[in-house]
């Protein structure tokens, strides 16, 4: 069952990502890719990380997707279309993903991997006590530093979106 579960997410991940490099209508490439994280936050559950596919599903396939979708919007017409690119560049491309490929599961087969012999569970309530600790190996001041730059981008955003109608009187 769960081989079959891994192979129907596999394919789905290569289906979508292939779909989201080659459409030419750019919302629906970001709609792929949104179906493409979120096959991949599946994974993440089936192999029981269930905190890094509940991050993978709110700020990729939620947060990330979505500004990507409003700056199509702000930027582009909806229905623009990108260009057609030349068949040199998508034989580079291929050929470039190829020799990636190959090297990659060279790498994958030749390295003597070891077996852990300890496990931890680590709990999601340990991970948001570890994030929002302020002693020693605490993490609240990068936290909070984030969400200040979160902030900032949000406000930049709002100022560019509405372009020159900011004027002094």
């Amino acid at each position: 069952m769960e081989a079959t579960l891994f192979y129907i997410l596999a394919a789905f991940i290569v289906i979508f990502a292939i779909a989201s490099v080659t459409s030419r209508k750019i919302l629906r490439a970001v709609i792929y890719l949104l179906f493409v994280l979120i096959s991949i936050s599946g994974l993440y559950f089936m192999i029981n990380y269930n905190l890094l596919a509940a991050i993978q599903l709110t700020v990729y396939g939620g947060g990330v997707i979505v500004l990507f979708i409003f700056s199509v919007l702000l930027v582009h017409h909806v229905e623009l279309e990108l260009e057609k690119t030349p068949i040199k560049k998508k034989i580079i491309a291929g050929l470039l993903s190829i020799v990636g490929l190959g090297i990659t599961l060279w790498a994958i087969f030749t390295y003597p991997f070891q077996t852990a012999n300890t496990y931890k569970s680590i709990e999601v309530a340990d991970v948001g006590y570890k994030l929002l600790g302020y002693e020693d190996g605490g993490f609240i001041l990068p936290f909070e530093v984030i969400s200040v730059l979160l902030v900032a981008v949000m406000i930049g955003a709002i100022i560019i979106a509405k372009g020159k109608k900011l004027k002094e009187n």
